[in-house]
This record gives structure tokens, C-alpha cells and sequence, in this order.
């Protein structure tokens, strides 16, 4: 599977795009290791708010086996370089709404996630909604957007479920990519939505290197002394390093930070 491209064209443009069916023959496996995963965790989780694991895939071989099916691996190598960084992934049980934000990586790294969604989501059921375009920070339509959508009531009148944002309804087996920039959040649904994504950004340049420390760094609220799970290291083959090595190379201070924030937090991050 390639993106043709018109595909990188919308992409680039709009800041997203819909893969559905992209991995039907697998969404089985795929949730039932979800599934393993969460019972295997021990974590435990306070009804009415979301639950959050990181890393996710990592701690599972056949998930992390994901970073290599070319269906999955090709997505990040057409849209950010075939030298990409794997930037971890999140599984999480979502409840309720989820107000809009963006996440720009660090530095202005170009980087977009894959999320898989395991049950079926639409507009008023949880499934992402997205504001296309909103991802070009020098733009004055997401310069605009950025100041005045947490506060849309005053402004414009509207709560955020209510603004002319896409929807992207989903299926099991379908794969949605997204920007970390773009705005997007999502709103309806019961407790329990089940949600894993995997980041990926373009190879740190040499000058951006101390951004890249940075978020390495950051990833210490989720109580974990190395930024990979072990089942995505023990069973890395050569191809898949190339997508690891820049961030092991530079994770050394990452251990004194998880121990400095047990120390501040009751436990590990939720998002």
C-alpha cells in the first residue's frame, strides 16, 4: 500500500486523512491485544475519566509489530521521510468529551499520528472531528481559531460541539492520520471508547536536537525510565531501529526525571 498523490496533496492541505478498511483483516487481533495489554497493565481506572497507557504498542510484539507492516510504515515514510522517528504511542479508554487543542511537537518538528479506533464512532458517538487546515500555524484563520475556541460561547456564540468542524466517522479496521497541529477533538459517546495512536515525526535535525531532549524528557509524567516499551526492543529488527536509535540516543537523562516526578505525582500521567 502507497498514498497516491493526491492523498499527500489533501494531506499536506488539509492536515488529515481517512484510510477506511486499512486494516479490517486484522482489527481481531488488534483489539484482542488492546485487550490484553489493558488487563496485563494492572492499571486501574477511576469511573467517568479517561484512562491512558504510555507507551502502548510497545508493550506487546505483534502491536509493535504494527511499526512494520508496510500498510502502517509507509504513511509516515511518504509524509515525513523514510528515516522517520517512532514517537511512541497512547492507548487510552476514553469517557465523554474531549475539548478542542492541538499538539505541536517541539521544536516545530513535522509529525502526525495514526489512530486506530476500535469501536465504532460518529459524529455525536466520539469519533474525531477535525478543523481542516488549522494545522498552518502562520495562517491567520488558525491564528484566529487558536485564540478564541476555548473561549466559543463568548465569542462566537456556540459551544464547541456546535462549530463547523469536519467529522470523521470510523470503523474497526479503519486508520485515520492526523497532524499533531491540526485542531481536533471530539464529542458524545458512552465510557469505555477504545483509542491507540502512534506518533511519528520527521528525523531531528542536528540543530533541533535539544527540542527532541525536551519532549524525551517530558515523557517522564508517564513514570517510565525508558522512552520504549520492551517488546518494541526486543523485537526490533534493523529496519525497524532506524526509527528508534535518535530517540535512544538521546533519552540518558530520562531516568533522573521519572524519579524526580514520582516524587511530585500520586501516579502517572493520564494524557
Amino acid at each position: 500500500m502507497t498514498l497516491d498523490a493526491t492523498q499527500v496533496e489533501f494531506f499536506e492541505t488539509f492536515g488529515f486523512l481517512h484510510l477506511p478498511g486499512l486494516m479490517a483483516d486484522e482489527i481481531d487481533r488488534i483489539t484482542a491485544a488492546f485487550e490484553s495489554v489493558w488487563e496485563n497493565s494492572g492499571r486501574q481506572r477511576t469511573p467517568g475519566e479517561r484512562a491512558c497507557l504510555v507507551p502502548f504498542v510497545d508493550r506487546d510484539a505483534y502491536l509493535s509489530a504494527l511499526l512494520d507492516d508496510p500498510r502502517i510504515n509507509t504513511i509516515p515514510s511518504q509524509l515525513l521521510g523514510s528515516d522517520f522517528n517512532y514517537c511512541s504511542s497512547d492507548g487510552n479508554l476514553y469517557t465523554g468529551d474531549t475539548a478542542y487543542h492541538s499538539n505541536p511537537f517541539s521544536g516545530g518538528l513535522s509529525a502526525l499520528k495514526v489512530a486506530f479506533y476500535l469501536d465504532p464512532v460518529d459524529a455525536d458517538s466520539g469519533c474525531l472531528r477535525v478543523f481542516p487546515g488549522s494545522h498552518r500555524f502562520d495562517d491567520s484563520y488558525s491564528k484566529l481559531l487558536s485564540s478564541n475556541i476555548s473561549s466559543s460561547v463568548e465569542t462566537w456564540g456556540v459551544g464547541q460541539s456546535d462549530l463547523p468542524a469536519i467529522s470523521i466517522p470510523s470503523r474497526p479496521g479503519d486508520v485515520v492520520v492526523f497532524t499533531h497541529g491540526i485542531k481536533h477533538g471530539s464529542f458524545g459517546g458512552g465510557e469505555g471508547r477504545r483509542l491507540f495512536v502512534m506518533n511519528f515525526t520527521e528525523r531531528c535535525p542536528q540543530e533541533l536536537l535539544p527540542a527532541l531532549r525536551d519532549h524525551v524528557g517530558a515523557m517522564a509524567r508517564f513514570w517510565n525510565d525508558n522512552y520504549y516499551g520492551d517488546a518494541m526492543l526486543a523485537t526490533a529488527n534493523a529496519e525497524r531501529m532506524v526509527h528508534l536509535q535518535q530517540i535512544l540516543d538521546n533519552q540518558d537523562h530520562l531516568p533522573a526525571l521519572v524519579a524526580q516526578r514520582r516524587t511530585e505525582m500520586d501516579g502517572p500521567a493520564q494524557g
